[in-house]
Formats: structure tokens, C-alpha cells, sequence
């Protein structure tokens, strides 16, 4: 019999099975409250919109919704978002600047196969987002964790070690940014921060991938502007997916870019699927063109405050002194921080059996770090179960914490 193991492919071998998602089936029980999933409500989907759409486009349109379509993405969807970044964010993209994908984990994986080579430095944020990670990780990155704080990574920090990997010699080639309502930490990188990473992005040479899956659904304060946006130099790569805000069944997303670049992406794109779903793209494309987005982001926006309101007020009820947690100010996560001699991964199995789930901070270190953190997700579940859910996370959180001094609450 072929040993099967031993004949994997490299890229295979370095492929581990997401820890969240190992984790997640020990939470498939009806009983559990899980705040472990990054699931948007399904009921702000707008299924029956998009049910009358994709049965008059396939009737009136089915040469073109059934078939193949270009890799770079039809041109009806690719002239919506031109629209929508010029709109949203301000930038005058053209149809060559995008590449649409088969949602943003394509996207990631399209960036992993464009950059890196095995053995390649690259700087990610400490904590990051795990499939970013997962992918990176299996085209050989050495992955190099930059601090980060309440209001997003730490530049010096990140300028200490391109320095020395400069000084090294080392062939780093991208920095990986979530900055919009992180996940998963839910915080944001100030506007002062994007402009000095946008200098060291300059000074060093080095691309910026900015992921930003969240950015739409912000729901208070004020955002700063896109990284794309302040880039001068062509050294930023936006990812972007429709799952959060339209639909994740539709598998949507975008890669926003120098149009050298983008012609690269594609070729690889080829060898991946060919393209992305033609009527699924020209779903999105009626969706957006018909003006339904701008009232059905706002709902997914008033529901997910509400939602993220209910979670920090639960934890204000019931955590226990020497507990913090971020408040942010849009998307689907909040970032929980025990004392640092607790541990979360062993809290979690305790955590099951009191029929609450999160995920384990650890999983999003790629220092091994982390290990007194957790992530919680606000936008699935709703209010009574938040509130309930928290009450018995505290309850577990409480039972193992040990005597400490008296201090006053941390709160992020």
C-alpha cells in the first residue's frame, strides 16, 4: 500500500488544520452558547432580494450567468466597486486595479503564492488573523510577530525589526495589516499610525497587505482613511469580501492593487479556479447597482451595535476585577484579556462544560503567546443568549482566578 503521508506535497505537510476550527466541533451541541464563530447574522441576509435577482438574471441572462468569465471578474461587477471605492473610501480605481476572488481567503492564498518563497520573513501583527496565518504559513513564511496595542501594531516596534532584518540581509517581503476592527481583536489603527506605516512602507521597501473584511461595517466614530489610500508609492494591497456585508454563501471578495501586480495575481488565479462564479458576480453586481447596499449595510450596522452594546454591558455585570476587554467601534469581535497567570486554552474545556464557547487567543499568536486571552463574537448570537452566555463565562472565569490584591477593574 502507498504511504500516502509520505508522498504530500511540501505545501501540504506545512498545512495544519485550523485550531478554531478543531475547536469549533466540540461546540456543536444545541446547548452551547457560542460566541467561537465569526458568523455574521444570518438574518441580515437579504435573501429574498437576492432570490429575485439570481432568478431574473439566470432567465434573461443565462449566456453569460451560467458560463465561464473572465479571471479578472466581469466587468459588471468590477465597474460596481469602481464605484463603491470612489464613493466610500474616496479612491479613483480603475477596472485594472481589481482582481476579483473567491472571497478573501483566495485572496490571501493569492498573495501567499505571488510573494512568498520558503524561509521569507514576514511581519504580522501579534495577535493576527488565523487564517492569514494558516495560509502564509504553509508557503513557508518565517512568521515575525509585531506588537500591537488598543489602538492597532506598534511602529516602533515593527521598525525594530525591519531594521534588523535589513541589517540581516533578510528577503522580507510584506507586512500583514488587518486595521480596520481587527480580527481579532476588534481595534482599529489610528490615522497617525497608517500615515507612519505608509513612511515605513517607503523607507523600507516593503508592500503592506491590507486586509479588510470590516471596514463597511462600522458602526460609531469616525475612519480613518484606507492604507490604499494614502499610498503614493503602489506598496499596498487591499483584500476586501462581500461576506460580511452582502452574503458569505456567495463567496466574494476583491484584490485592490497596482494593475502590474493585479496582471500577476491573475495567472495565478488560472491555476486556482479558472474565475470566480459568474452569477454570483452578477448577483452582487444588480445588488449593488440597484441602491439596496446603502440601506441594508445600515441595518447590519444598527443590529451588530446593538449586539456588540449587549456584550460589553454583560461583561460590565458579571466579569470579575482583573478582567479587560476592547471596545470597538465597528465589526464582529471583541478581545478578552484574563490575568496574565490564567490560561484560556485550559479554561476552554472548562468553559464546554459550563455550555459557553469562544476561541483561545493563543491560536492567533504566532509566537505561542497569548495564552491569557480569548476571542468573543457578538454579531451571531443574539442579546438574551450574549447576556446569558457572558454569565457563564464569568462563572467559569471567577471559579479560576486566584487571590489577588484589590485593584480597581481594567477596562480597555
Amino acid at each position: 500500500m502507498i504511504d500516502l503521508v509520505k508522498n504530500l506535497a511540501t505545501v501540504n505537510r506545512r498545512t495544519k488544520a485550523s485550531v478554531i476550527r478543531e475547536l469549533l466541533k466540540l461546540t456543536n451541541k444545541p446547548e452551547i452558547i457560542s460566541f467561537a464563530g465569526g458568523l455574521p447574522s444570518p438574518s441580515t441576509f437579504p435573501s429574498e432580494a437576492l432570490a429575485e435577482m439570481a432568478a431574473r438574471i439566470i432567465k434573461e441572462n443565462a449566456k453569460a450567468s451560467l458560463q465561464y468569465g473572465p479571471t479578472e471578474g466581469l466587468p459588471e461587477l468590477k465597474a460596481q466597486i469602481v464605484k463603491l471605492l470612489r464613493e466610500e473610501e474616496g479612491i479613483n480605481a480603475s477596472p485594472s486595479n481589481i482582481l476579483v476572488t473567491t472571497a478573501s481567503q483566495q485572496a490571501l492564498d493569492i498573495v501567499g503564492r505571488t510573494f512568498i518563497d520558503p524561509s521569507d520573513p514576514i511581519l504580522v501583527e501579534l495577535p493576527s488573523y488565523i487564517g492569514g496565518l494558516q495560509v502564509f504559513n504553509s508557503y513557508g513564511a518565517r512568521l515575525m510577530g509585531v506588537k500591537a496595542d488598543d489602538h492597532g501594531v506598534l511602529v516602533d516596534d515593527l521598525e525594530t525589526k525591519l531594521t534588523k532584518l535589513r541589517q540581516e540581509e533578510e528577503h522580507y517581503k510584506f507586512v500583514y495589516i488587518v486595521p480596520d476592527f481587527q480580527n481579532p481583536s476588534g481595534v482599529t489603527l489610528t490615522g497617525e499610525r497608517r500615515r507612519e506605516l505608509i513612511k515605513l512602507s517607503e523607507r523600507y521597501n516593503v508592500l503592506l497587505i491590507e486586509d479588510s473584511p470590516y471596514r463597511q461595517v462600522r458602526f460609531e466614530g469616525e475612519a480613518p482613511p484606507m492604507l490604499y489610500k494614502l499610498d503614493n508609492t503602489h506598496n499596498v494591497i487591499s483584500l476586501f469580501t462581500f461576506s460580511k456585508t452582502l452574503a458569505p454563501g456567495l463567496r466574494l471578495g476583491f484584490i485592490l492593487a497596482d494593475e502590474r501586480i493585479i496582471q500577476k495575481m491573475a495567472i495565478l488565479k488560472q491555476s486556482l479556479d479558472l474565475c470566480t462564479s459568474s452569477l454570483n458576480q452578477l448577483i452582487a453586481a444588480e445588488f449593488l447597482k440597484s441602491g439596496l447596499a446603502r440601506e441594508h449595510i445600515n441595518g447590519v450596522k444598527s443590529l451588530y451595535r446593538a449586539r456588540k452594546d449587549a456584550m460589553i454591558g454583560a461583561l460590565e455585570r458579571y466579569m470579575p476585577d482583573g478582567v479587560s476587554w476592547t471596545r470597538p467601534e465597528g465589526g464582529l469581535f471583541l478581545w478578552v484579556r484574563l490575568p496574565e497567570h490564567m490560561n484560556a486554552d485550559e479554561l476552554f474545556y472548562e468553559a464546554i462544560k459550563e455550555n459557553v464557547a469562544y476561541v483561545i487567543g493563543s491560536a492567533f499568536h504566532c509566537d505561542g503567546g497569548g495564552q491569557n486571552t480569548m476571542r468573543l463574537n457578538f454579531s451571531y448570537p443574539t442579546p438574551e443568549q450574549i447576556d446569558d452566555g457572558i454569565k457563564r463565562l464569568a462563572k467559569v472565569v471567577k471559579a479560576n482566578m486566584r487571590p489577588r490584591h484589590k485593584g480597581s477593574r481594567i477596562k480597555a
